[in-house]
């Protein structure tokens, strides 16, 4: 907060802060409960906000002093003289604790403070700015409850509370065991009808799982004949495939040699076109001479029938000559045509072979197209039934896939069973038998053994009854005894306690009493304290009766009553003055100052922001001043 840094040396007896206000005075407090895990910070909500403005972490170091009292240490856990518990605090929320430089949960804190008989967390112990007002508005169960902590009485009330959850525990086995023994008999009749419906669900059950036995091995004989099936499916295809495959080969063979035979075929009938060509030119060339050569002799004739004409008997010599020259070109006609008449034989006989290749030729060219579209066809077949083979093999795999993982089922299906029925029978009876589970619904495996449980049951319980009616008995005068103890041990108290109390009271001219309230009920029984001041009847100490300053005398005077039995070795009251007259202050300081002299052992620690009167070697007086802005101690030797 205030503190760049400081180191306050505390000693046994009374230490007492001073010092104006605002000047860091109640931060000194503050540190010790932040590093005792005290949840109260007083002036800030989040403990980030306890850091000093302009750092990012603060720490506070306590150091206690554990040499070793009457051969004992304090706290025996540790070894050592002095040990320091140390609680650092960053801006982003983040905190934790060291013991003797060694990082440690706030369990294991309040678990060594326990050994000190601190728990910072009750006022009486620690009291904070204004807790001196709180403690007059506190409920009176929360103060009985502080007192007993503080004293180390709270053992006492914890063995009230187990012996009153004894007690509970006790009347709800009474109040069960009643209950039970009263519907025993009807209870009984229930479970007896149950363990009938649970004998006829068992034969359900059984029949059900022969049937689902049979079932597996029915569907397992129907899934293998699905096998076979598939299998000689895929044998039948593979063979048909084998035949198409051979007949295709059987039509290629075929289609090639009826390709050689019509390529023959073409070359034949090639070479007869190509004779009949060379017979029907040298028959154009006979046809032709013969045509010439008669139609010169025509004219020759013409010329020769002119011989007996006077006129022509010029011309008589050369027409011997074309005499002579028609004979030759008769004789060479006449062969002509002797040549011709072989000629037609011979070009008839090649028109009739040309006409016979062509029929032929037509016809293996048709048996050639035939075998060609066969072999398409049975190509297109070998596909197909290619796929179909493909499709055949995977069902086949499925259905042996299929198979195979039946192979688990079979574990539990037991011995083999021959299937005499189907699946879908076998099917409807399961569904039947189910049907007749469901009219009898769910049923605990344990139905028998309840059935023969809640028998014996019945026959226990009026001894139970009576057990259980003496145990009542013996921990209701448990329970009254635990609280007459405890009462008596708080009320022994408390009339001590009172007795400084009134005589403290009596200095500052009041009055007043101790008592317990509610004594009858351990949950409401509280403590109630009374003051009256300048001859007032004695009032109820609370937040309506009494002026802030009445208040905060009456509770001073109180803790000072109780300190001598108070078992914390550390006490601490800030602002123990708040609101008293002077006269008060000085009677109050005084009184705290005699208590001290007589418990030098244990350490007190109180802040007030006035003067200090009348010390004396047992008070140790420490100074705050803000110089700047920074809290700064002086000790005042």
């Amino acid at each position: 907060m205030s503190y760049e840094y400081a180191r306050i040396p505390l000693k046994p007896g009374l230490n007492i802060i001073c010092g104006p206000n605002g000047s860091g005075k109640s931060s000194l407090l503050l540190a010790i409960s932040v590093a005792l895990g005290q949840a109260y910070t007083e002036r800030s909500r989040k403990l980030s906000d306890l850091i000093r403005w302009g750092e990012d972490s603060a720490r506070v170091t306590l150091v206690f002093d554990n040499t070793p009292n009457r051969g004992k240490r304090p706290v025996p856990r540790f070894d050592v003289d002095y040990f320091r518990i140390s609680r650092y605090l960053k801006k982003d929320g983040a905190y934790w604790f060291e013991v003797n430089f060694k990082t440690v949960n706030k369990r294991e804190v309040t678990s060594i403070l326990n050994e000190f008989g601190i728990n910072p967390d009750n006022m009486l112990i620690i009291m904070h700015q204004r807790m001196m007002e709180e403690f007059g508005i506190t409920t009176l169960v929360q103060r009985l409850t502080m007192v007993e902590e503080a004293v180390g009485l709270g053992a006492y009330r914890q063995n009230v509370l187990e012996a009153q959850d004894k007690l509970t525990q006790v009347l709800s086995q009474e109040e069960s065991v009643k209950t039970l023994f009263e519907n025993a008999e009807q209870t009984l009749d229930y479970w007896k009808e149950e363990y009938e419906k649970y004998q006829k669900r068992n034969e359900f059950l059984q029949r059900r799982v022969f049937l689902e036995r049979e079932l597996i091995w029915a569907e397992l004989a129907k899934q293998e004949d699905l096998l076979n099936s598939w299998q000689e499916k895929v044998e039948q295809k593979e063979a048909s495939l084998a035949d198409i495959e051979q007949e295709v080969a059987r039509t290629q063979a075929l289609i090639q040699q009826i390709g050689r035979d019509l390529n023959t075929l073409r070359f034949e009938q090639r070479q007869s076109f190509y004779s009949l060509m060379a017979l029907e030119k040298e028959k154009t060339e006979h046809q032709v001479t013969a045509k010439i050569g008669s139609v010169t002799l025509n004219k020759i004739g013409e010329i020769l029938d002119l011989k007996g004409q006077p006129d022509a008997y010029a011309v008589k010599e050369t027409l011997d000559a074309l005499d002579g020259y028609a004979v030759k070109l008769h004789a060479q006609i006449a062969l002509s045509q002797t040549v011709l008449k072989d000629l037609d034989v011979k070009t008839s006989t090649l028109h009739s072979q040309l006409a016979a290749f062509d029929e032929e030729r037509t016809l293996v060219e048709q048996q050639y197209v035939d075998k060609r579209v066969r072999e398409g066809l049975l190509r297109f077949q070998s596909e197909a039934a290619s796929k179909e083979l493909n499709y055949l093999k995977g069902e086949l795999r499925r259905a042996l896939r299929d198979v195979e993982a039946f192979q688990p089922r079979l574990k539990a299906a037991g011995v083999p069973m021959k299937a005499v029925r189907s699946p879908q029978e076998i099917s409807d009876d399961i569904r039947v038998a189910s049907i007749h589970l469901s009219t009898i619904g769910e049923l605990s495996e344990e139905i028998e053994q309840m059935y023969l449980t809640y028998l014996n049951v019945f026959n226990d319980l009026k001894q139970k009854v009576e057990v259980v009616s003496e145990n009542r008995a013996s921990v209701l005068n448990e329970v009254a005894e635990r609280k007459r103890i405890w009462i008596s041990i708080i009320q022994s108290l408390l009339d001590e306690v009172s007795v400084p109390y009134q005589e403290f009271l009596s200095q500052i001219y009041a009055t007043g009493n101790i008592r317990l309230v509610n004594t009858q009920d351990i949950e409401t029984m509280g403590l109630e304290l009374t003051v009256g001041f300048k001859g007032a009847e004695p009032a109820i100490l609370d937040a309506y009766t009494q002026s802030g300053g009445e208040r905060s005398t009456a509770t001073m005077t109180f803790l000072l009553a109780l300190q001598q039995y108070v078992k914390s070795p550390f006490r601490a009251v800030d602002e123990f003055d708040i609101h008293m007259d002077p006269k008060n202050r000085e009677t109050i300081s005084n009184l705290l100052y005699k208590e001290v002299r007589g418990n030098l052992e244990t350490q007190y620690l109180t802040i007030t922001p006035g003067q200090i009167t009348n010390v004396d070697e047992a008070v140790h007086v420490i100074t705050i001043q803000n110089l700047e802005g920074r809290s700064e101690v002086s000790v005042v030797e």
